[in-house]
């Protein structure tokens, strides 16, 4: 009865006495749960299943319903030990709750560490008050009179802004009162079309020694000066992504000098200044890399793109100012990465990959990439995102990832070593004295079949 849903346990308790009395003891015991709440239920029915565990640490409200302030007292009123809540919103619900009301909540709940919540366009403004919050996410903001965080514990930060143009959230001086405020940080992700050079000068000034992981998007006005700054106050990051900006090759060359022993992930999709040789370039320099995207960089300005209607609106506009030639070329040889993702990329014509670790290729609507001028030496492939590409494209993808996977299981027959140990040679089982590998331990060795995904 332990691995039922509430929906489940709620209908086991319907059998009889014994099995009512178990459903009790289970809720009690409950620590974890995670709740959908359907269009137009009351507040009555949350309120319902929350009092059932009294001590629950982690809950976890899918709102199909708008979250407003009763259902935030209701959640403060009986998760006194809560420790994790997370809130995302599904059709047209929103949260309803101001800046004021999550402020109070937050402040109350000592023992929070971790809050997320989606849909909070009508916060207006708050001050944040925890001595034991580390984690925060908040998306859709939009027009905040004051964001003021007095958290010394956090560590990780996620700030999500409305694709809105009349948004006169003032970024610069929330960044350097976060800095002030949460010395601990490691991890800052902000997306806000209004992000410029001023506020990444906010955030070096900031000196965030702990900081590995910065994330600015859709910021076109940040510019390889920004990128110089970033590289001078923190030459240890391990992720860095700053998609939707004004870099060019001049800026992948500085990522390249600082951070050659400790970049792994880096992304630079929705780059308009950025060329195929700055991708390439990045490749050979950066030896750790592990996950890179470079989404709709090397586009054809003349092309209407596809790709743009699957994301937010910044992409088109982002897209629509690239002016580079097409018929670019890439040549990516590298040990370590493990996903890869060119999607969108329409002015790519040839791509030849040599990364024994890649796991994931994403090629969707790189429509001008030619057939013939493809090369996939990437043994390990166990995804090809190839939607929007045409016909023929798919056709080569699949054959050569089908080619690799026979290949990865003929190198796997059994080898005998030449009388005076010069050489290994491979020997078909048939013709092999010894007996053939046991079925389980040959099954072991087979390569997984990989995936050409189309939609």
């Amino acid at each position: 009865m332990k691995r039922l849903p509430p929906a489940g346990l709620l209908s086991a308790a319907r059998v009889c006495r014994g099995w009512r009395e178990t459903a009790k003891r289970i809720w009690r015991a409950a620590e974890e749960l995670k709740l959908r709440v359907p269009i137009n239920v009351t507040v009555g029915f949350v309120a319902s299943m929350l009092q059932k565990c009294p001590g629950i640490v982690r809950l976890s409200l899918r709102m199909e319903s708008d979250f407003d302030s009763t259902m935030l007292a209701c959640v403060a009123f009986s998760c006194p030990n809560l420790e994790y809540m997370e809130i995302s919103t599904f059709d047209s619900a929103s949260i309803r709750i101001n800046g004021d009301e999550l402020g109070r909540f937050v402040a109350d709940k000592k023992g929070l560490k971790t809050l997320k919540m989606e849909g909070c366009s009508n916060l207006g403004g708050f001050v944040l008050c925890s001595y034991s919050l580390s984690t925060l996410w908040l998306s859709d903001l939009h027009s905040l009179s004051k964001m003021v965080f007095n958290c010394p514990q956090l560590r990780e930060i996620s700030l999500e802004f409305s694709c809105q143009e009349n948004d006169t959230t003032d970024l610069t001086t929330m960044i350097e009162g976060l800095g002030r405020s949460c010395p601990r940080l490691q991890n800052i992700h902000i997306a806000s079309e209004r992000l410029s050079h001023s506020a990444v000068l906010a955030l070096t000034a900031a000196q965030l020694r702990g900081l590995r992981m910065l994330s600015l998007v859709l910021g076109s006005e940040i510019t390889d000066a920004s990128v110089a700054a970033i590289s001078s106050s923190y030459p240890n990051l391990e992720l860095l992504d700053l998609s939707g900006s004004g870099v060019s090759d001049s800026g992948i060359s500085m990522i390249c000098n600082v951070f050659p022993d400790t970049l792994t992930r880096l992304l630079l999709a929705l780059c308009p200044n950025v060329t195929s040789s700055g991708i390439q370039f990045a490749t050979f320099q950066l030896p750790l890399l592990e996950i890179m995207d470079c989404g709709m960089t090397i586009c054809d300005p003349n092309m209407q793109n596809p790709a743009a209607d699957e994301d937010n609106c910044k992409l088109q506009k982002t897209s629509g100012s690239n002016v580079h030639l097409i018929n670019q070329k890439l040549i990516i040889k590298h040990s370590r990465l493990r996903k890869l993702s060119f999607w969108g990329c329409t002015g790519l014509d040839a791509l030849y990959l040599n990364c024994p670790r890649l796991i994931d290729l994403n090629l969707n609507s790189c429509t001008n990439l030619h057939p013939g001028r493809l090369l996939l030496q990437c043994p390990t492939l166990e995804n090809v995102h190839a939607s929007g590409c045409q016909d023929m494209l798919i056709g080569a993808i699949q054959s050569q990832v089908r080619d690799a996977s026979f290949a990865a299981m003929e190198n796997h027959s059994p080898s005998k070593r030449l009388p005076d140990g010069s050489k290994r040679v491979r020997v078909p089982h048939l013709l092999s004295e010894e007996s053939p590998e046991p079925e389980k331990k040959r099954r072991r060795i087979e390569r997984q079949h990989c995936n050409v995904l189309l939609g």
